[in-house]
């Protein structure tokens, strides 16, 4: 599926898996939405990508969590910009590695906000004009913790459980509407995930991928590509990543 002059929009695209999405999909000719809180980084982005590839941006300071400045912004998007292809719900986040009894609950609200009510709030701004289409294709960013629930995992894994059940939610609530819904669950990806789930501790992040190779974010990011270059009648619904180094969301080889 040529995907040159579509519309792409990504959450979360300032950094990691986000920015590397942009990559992948700028060398296609597609056109970008990039949505990020850190405006200077998305201009900075674009910039780069309309000087190596050419590529069209319209770049947006948002918060996913602010359910009316989600509305307000992605209802209205400017005419030229307003038909998106494929959406990207990439925007999340870990705080913490707390026994749930000892759990901050500021916290956990936040990976709620992001994780869940964000990405829903996004979906329900775009989908209804793809269905009004008959056009258009989700691809939200779970995680391995979306399967398998690790120790001092629990509110991180229960939003990327809900990632996982609304995905299937989407692709069974528009069947027959043209709309393609993909899950992608990663394992390890070494991005600044872990150095925000410590709050800037970066040794303690570093420590999560020592003694052996992790995923990349542009591994994630050219499996979002495949997923959506595939021909319309192909839906990869839920697939799962892993570095070959590790088994499960708890057993991992390290040298």
């Amino acid at each position: 599926m040529n995907l040159k002059g579509s519309t792409i929009l990504i959450t979360g695209a300032s950094s990691g898996i986000g920015l590397e999405c942009a990559n992948v999909f700028a060398e296609t000719g597609a056109r970008l939405v990039l949505i990020a809180r850190r405006i200077e980084r998305l201009n900075e982005l674009a910039k780069r990508l309309k000087t190596t590839f050419g590529t069209e941006s319209l770049c947006i300071t948002l918060d996913v969590r602010d359910r009316k400045q989600v509305m307000d912004t992605l209802m209205n998007l400017p005419e030229a910009w307003c038909d998106v292809d494929v959406l990207i719900n990439n925007a999340g986040l870990s705080l913490g590695m707390d026994f749930i009894q000892d759990g901050n609950i500021d916290d956990w609200e936040e990976m709620i906000d992001a994780n869940v009510k964000g990405l829903l709030y996004v979906t329900r701004a775009l989908l209804p004009h793809m269905v009004e289409r008959k056009q258009g294709m989700i691809i939200n960013m779970g995680s391995a913790a979306g399967r398998e629930v690790y120790q001092k995992g629990n509110i991180y894994a229960a939003t990327k459980h809900a990632v996982r059940a609304l995905s299937k939610a989407i692709f069974r609530d528009t069947n027959g509407k043209n709309i393609r819904v993909c899950n992608i669950d990663p394992g390890m990806v070494e991005t600044e995930f872990s150095e925000i789930r410590f709050r800037g501790d970066k040794e303690r992040a570093k420590a999560v991928y020592q003694g052996l190779t992790a995923l990349s974010a542009r591994d994630i990011a050219d499996v979002v590509l495949f997923c959506a270059t595939r021909p319309p009648h192909v839906t990869l619904h839920d697939i799962q990543i892993m570095p070959t180094a590790q088994a499960t969301t708890w057993i991992a080889h390290r040298e």
